[in-house]
């Protein structure tokens, strides 16, 4: 091994060490600072990107945190969590057709990544594609069922397509484990699943 590459491989760990505790400490601008460098030491380092991206994203340069995670998957196109991140963002820019595309993504590379089927769910109904969420939604709550996000956002879906019959029993069921949701979901869609009033 060459003296320039120990120190160069020395350098790279000082500066993780340095923009770690500078994230410990929510000095933000100053973890971009040196994990820029360690980008410039390891530029094809997809991981590296993605910690950038998601610094940019804390500092709300979206842009920026979105330009940095399509070079990471470029680089390495089987991070499930980068595509997950990339469509979070993108869909957060009004970006859904291309949102669902990324999720689409993270989901043919983690089957059970529950938050991608929740955000491709939370894009379809964005576009107005609410029979295409249904789908979607219950497989997010297959893999997350003790997770209220899923249900509520079905329930509103199944009022809109005037199931109200399905959202009744969604909201019944939500009442087993997360009896405030419930509760807000009757108040929210006028729809009564015959819930106690606590």
């Amino acid at each position: 091994m060459s003296s320039a590459t120990t120190v160069s491989g020395l350098s790279v760990w000082f500066w993780r060490q340095i923009a770690t505790w500078a994230v410990i400490f929510k000095r933000v601008d100053l973890a971009i600072e040196f994990w820029s460098r360690i980008h410039a030491a390891r530029p094809n380092d997809a991981s590296v990107l993605a910690t950038l991206a998601h610094l940019h994203a804390e500092k709300g340069r979206t842009s920026e945190a979105i330009a940095l995670l399509r070079r990471s998957v470029e680089l390495n196109a089987n991070q499930a969590a980068t595509w997950f991140n990339l469509g979070f963002l993108l869909q957060g820019d009004e970006a859904h057709e291309q949102a669902i595309e990324v999720f689409d993504r993270a989901i043919a590379l983690d089957a059970k990544l529950d938050r991608a089927h929740y955000g491709k769910a939370l894009s379809l109904i964005k576009l107005g594609r609410l029979e295409e969420s249904v789908a979607v939604l219950r497989r997010n709550i297959e893999l997350q069922p003790m997770s209220p996000f899923g249900f509520y956002q079905l329930v509103h879906v199944y009022r809109r397509l005037g199931r109200s019959g399905e959202a009744e029993q969604t909201i019944r069921h939500l009442a087993g484990f997360e009896p405030q949701v419930a509760r807000q979901l009757e108040r929210e869609t006028g729809i009564s699943a015959g819930l106690e009033v606590r």
